[in-house]
């Protein structure tokens, strides 16, 4: 788009919208992530994060172990510390987490989480799913018992042994036969009781090792039951298990649970403001950069499009109205800006919202990822369509504004003459066809934003809508938590809105487009007329002007105006040109400060081709008085020293008095300060064409140029500014157009043009002796008794 092309010259400017933007982002991509955190780990889970306990129960932690492998035991352990705590006036043992380098929360609670879900499971009351989890613990209570007979009967075989050891030696002691025998039969009786105990705990020993030896096999296929059963419940159902266990025990340790949620709720809450608070400032510096970039853009385009502007000679002035490039200037640089500021704040913006929100989208892992995609292709359908409508009108927008303040202007500055005329009612139907053709293409445009609007909005809430009946069947089902799925509509929502931003951008920056292509159409414009490579401005001009064998055609004429122009206008003269309406008089002199460049021949100052001086030098050497007065808004004194700020009051007074202007100037009590209004209409025609020549006047150039500038004056000022001028101006090229014989007859060359050629050229009395068509325009004119002749009787 040709409105990115202004944005080049800003680029820092735009890689720090970028990277604003990006923290932007990514605060409000965070927020929903610690809300869902808030409702499933501060409200559900408690405030713990994960099921690894900051201190548990030996009791506890040996019923976790019975789950556990051998290296998770050893993890676990090396990671605890044990020690003593009173509990409800009781001694308890129990262990304290000390983690070593290396070791996280985290990674203990991935090594906690099955292990409690399997212990939780298995106390259930229904535990059909967990069986094996069951077994084992049956398979530990049974070890339990059957080491505790053991040992019992290894006690008693010791004990029996020692009796038998103790009846042996009496029986090896006694003097009386009777007594030695009775003695050895109990040593015998008490040995083989003790044989029998000894086998029978050693029974239970191979027992116990062999129960002992299975339970790694046990416990793994236990493990992978559970794993199992889960099915896609996966690791949070499982971590919420852990953590509800853990809250139990801190319970039984008679620990602050509401303390613990209580200020997990409070942490995220503060990250949540401050992320807010970023998010503010990014959006706050990203407005104030995209407006000093759009104003300093809409800056530089009015200066440019202004300076290009003052460049057009004619030609192109003619190819753009005044009308279409006042609004070329305002609102199509107003459209550009609005542009760059949606282009930096929402275009730039949207992909990066969009994209961030996809992968927070892939990161939750529920499953419902569809849901976005259908969400993206209703938005891209909608947007696509409105675009196939709009594009067309938001191009013939403009060039209808354009209409519009042409007939606009050409109503208000022709308002004397369409009264006179009584064209009101014509002029009215004309504005109110370009203005109603104007305004059903505006209601076209606005109609299609404002459907866009609800069908979006209605999009959005049938996405919701979706998302939490999905997400119901997934929570009802095990696979997705209450704040997963609130973090998905929020992501989701996100998504939309990225889309939805730059759906509305889309609405906007076709007509920025379209208007920056009216804008850089007038920047590209070539002018025709144009300063020369290496200009001649260090000649000491004198202001001869000589035409050679001048042509001159109009760009879009089918042949010439001027046929073979040649004569000389010489210092300290008067040359005069004079003919019949059409002639050619007034597109001779806007020749000589190259408002046209000639099509043939050559326009010489002092020798000097005028194409080989510059448009600068050149009009400083020339004091041009159009043939319409052009007034600017300010006062008197500003008006005739428009030429040259150098001007001093001195020289504005004494240009003014030639001008005859001095007597009307000074008639009022402002004098000099007396105010102008734009384009002097407070000011009467006369006075207008005196101030317009005091203008030129007053810079003191070497050429003066009147294209019939003396046509709103009275006889009485005519004379008088005539004789002023012979007078006071020496030494100074002039050249007059004129329709007044009166005004010419002095004039030491006069010039007679017809039909686009000199046909005669000579003083009054020359022509009036040689030229028949001066004599026709003369005797139109004035009495035979004002031009010397004598009536025939």
């Amino acid at each position: 788009m040709k409105i990115f092309k202004h944005l080049g010259k800003y680029w820092y400017a735009v890689i720090a919208v970028l990277v604003l933007l990006v923290i932007q982002a990514n605060s409000d991509l965070s927020l929903p992530n610690l809300t869902s955190d808030i409702v499933d780990i501060g409200i559900q889970q408690g405030g713990l994060e994960n099921s690894t306990p900051e201190k548990i129960r030996k009791t506890t932690l040996q019923g976790i172990e019975m789950f556990m492998t051998e290296d998770e035991k050893k993890i676990v352990e090396d990671n605890y510390k044990s020690t003593t705590e009173t509990v409800d006036g009781k001694e308890v043992d129990i262990y304290k987490l000390a983690l070593k380098d290396g070791m996280t929360k985290e990674k203990l609670g991935d090594i906690f989480d099955l292990p409690m879900m399997m212990l939780a499971s298995s106390q259930a009351k229904d535990a059909s799913g967990a069986s094996q989890a069951k077994a084992i613990i049956e398979d530990y209570k049974t070890l339990g018992a059957d080491a505790e007979k053991a040992q019992k009967l290894g006690e008693e075989a010791k004990s029996l042994g020692e009796q038998a050891k103790e009846a042996g030696q009496k029986a090896a002691t006694a003097t009386d036969p009777a007594t030695a025998l009775a003695q050895a039969d109990q040593a015998q009786t008490l040995a083989a009781q003790a044989q029998a105990k000894g086998e029978e705990a050693q029974k239970l020993g191979d027992s116990l090792k062999k129960l002992t030896d299975e339970m790694p096999a046990k416990v793994e296929a236990a493990r992978k039951e559970t794993k199992d059963g889960l099915g896609d419940l996966g690791t949070d159902s499982l971590r919420t298990v852990g953590i509800q266990l853990t809250l139990a025990e801190y319970k039984a340790l008679y620990m602050n649970t509401q303390q613990i949620q209580t200020n997990y709720i409070i942490k995220t809450g503060t990250k949540m403001i401050i992320l807010t608070l970023i998010s503010a400032v990014a959006a706050i510096f990203v407005g104030l950069i995209a407006s000093i970039v759009a104003a300093s853009v809409g800056r530089n385009l009015r200066v440019g499009q202004y300076e290009k502007t003052l460049q057009f000679s004619n030609t192109e002035m003619e190819k753009f109205s005044p009308a279409s490039l006042i609004t070329r200037n305002t609102n199509d640089i107003q459209q550009m800006q609005m542009g760059i500021v949606m282009i930096m704040r929402m275009v730039l913006y949207a992909p990066i919202l969009g994209l961030g929100g996809i992968y927070h989208v892939y990161k939750t892992g529920t499953g419902m990822g569809w849901i976005v995609g259908l969400a993206v292709v209703a938005v891209l359908i909608l947007v696509l369509t409105l675009l196939v409508f709009t594009m067309p009108k938001f191009k013939a927008l403009q060039t209808l504004v354009d209409r519009v303040n042409l007939v606009s202007r050409e109503i208000i500055t022709g308002l004397p003459v369409i009264r006179a005329f009584s064209r009101e009612r014509y002029e009215e139907k004309r504005f109110d066809v370009a203005n109603t053709n104007l305004m059903k293409t505006q209601l076209f445009v606005n109609r299609a934003m404002s459907i866009m609007m609800p069908v979006m909005m209605l999009m959005m809430n049938g996405i919701s809508v979706l998302i939490v009946w999905v997400g119901g069947h997934n929570m009802n089902n095990g696979q997705l938590q209450v704040g997963d799925m609130m973090a998905f509509i929020t992501y989701t929502m996100q998504i939309v809105m990225a889309f939805m931003m730059l759906s509305m951008v889309s609405i906007i920056l076709p007509r920025a487009n379209v208007a920056a292509g009216r804008v850089e159409e007038v920047l590209d414009t070539d002018p025709v007329i144009k300063d020369p490579a290496q200009p001649k401005d260090d000649v000491d001009f004198k202001g001869e002007v000589k035409f050679e064998a001048v042509q001159f055609r109009y760009g879009d004429a089918d042949e010439d105006v001027l046929h073979h122009i040649n004569f000389t206008a010489r210092p300290g003269q008067t040359t005069a040109l004079i003919g019949s309406t059409g002639s050619g008089k007034s597109t001779i002199v806007n020749l000589i400060p190259r408002l046209f460049d000639v099509t043939g021949g050559r326009i010489t100052i002092d020798g000097v081709d005028i194409r080989e001086i510059s448009l600068h030098k050149l009009h400083e050497i020339i004091g041009f008085v159009p043939q319409k007065g052009v007034l600017f808004s300010g006062d008197i004194a500003s008006n005739i020293k428009f030429g040259d700020a150098q001007i001093s009051d001195e020289q504005m007074k004494k240009a003014a008095q030639i001008a005859q202007a001095e007597e009307f100037i000074d008639a009022n009590e402002k004098g000099y300060t007396r105010e102008i209004s734009q384009g002097g209409t407070n000011v009467s025609g006369g006075q207008k064409q005196r101030l317009s020549i005091a203008r030129a006047l007053a810079k003191k150039p070497k050429i003066l140029i009147f294209d019939d500038s003396f046509s709103a004056l009275d006889n009485k000022t005519d004379v008088a500014l005539r004789q002023a001028l012979a007078e006071n101006i020496k030494g100074v090229t002039q050249i007059i157009v004129a329709q007044k014989i009166s005004t010419i007859l002095h004039a030491d060359n006069i010039i007679v043009l017809n039909e686009g050629r000199v046909v005669d050229q000579g003083t009054h009395e020359q022509l009036m002796q040689s030229s028949q068509v001066y004599q026709e325009i003369a005797q139109s004119q004035l009495s035979n008794a004002e031009l010397g002749i004598e009536e025939a009787e």
